[in-house]
């Protein structure tokens, strides 16, 4: 499976190296020299990483494709994917890649469908699931009090939402949970 791993940031230097806003838990099983990276758009890769070090705190890589900062400056805002073997990722219970929740139906804990999981957004204070409803995009906290559950076997994302969570569904949502 392909995941997001990266974004090109900016140039650095005026030798070809592109700074990296990390996307991935293991930087180093993911960027290092000779691998081999996919990119969104694809008409701008696939890249293979010719250097990378550490400068600051910020990861510079180098592309075989890219050898200077002009090259570099027009892939910025380019996604680096890498291909996973996810039966050999060792990830905990309650620890998912975003391209296993995309596309998740979305439920109540008694049952109401409230829509398709469409993308998680990683803002600073908190993960947050952006759900297709009826009625629009929602927002969800994805807290365990509110998403106590997620089965990747029944594609189904279980949340308990508070109220004022899901708008006019609300009343109706409160309304079974006191049945």
């Amino acid at each position: 499976m392909l995941l997001v791993v990266g974004r090109i940031g900016r140039a650095h230097g005026v030798l070809g190296e592109a700074t990296i806003e990390v996307r991935t838990d293991v930087p180093d099983e993911r960027f290092y020299i000779g691998a081999k990276l996919f990119t969104d758009p694809e008409s701008a890769g696939p890249l293979t990483i010719t250097a990378a070090r550490d400068h600051n705190g910020i990861l510079l890589l180098k592309f075989a494709e890219a050898n200077n900062r002009n090259e570099i400056e027009k892939l910025r805002d380019t996604l680096l994917k890498a291909e996973v073997d996810m039966s050999q990722e060792n990830l905990h219970e309650d620890e998912f890649h975003v391209q296993q929740l995309i596309g998740l139906k979305v439920e109540t804990d008694v049952g109401i469908h409230v829509g398709t999981l469409t993308d998680v957004l990683n803002l600073p204070g908190q993960d947050l699931l952006a759900v297709e409803t009826e009625n629009g995009e929602v927002l969800i906290p994805f807290v365990y009090e509110i998403v106590p559950e997620i089965d990747l076997e029944t594609g189904i994302v279980t949340i308990i939402p508070p109220p004022g969570l899901l708008n006019a569904d609300d009343a109706e949502v409160a309304g079974s949970r006191d049945e």
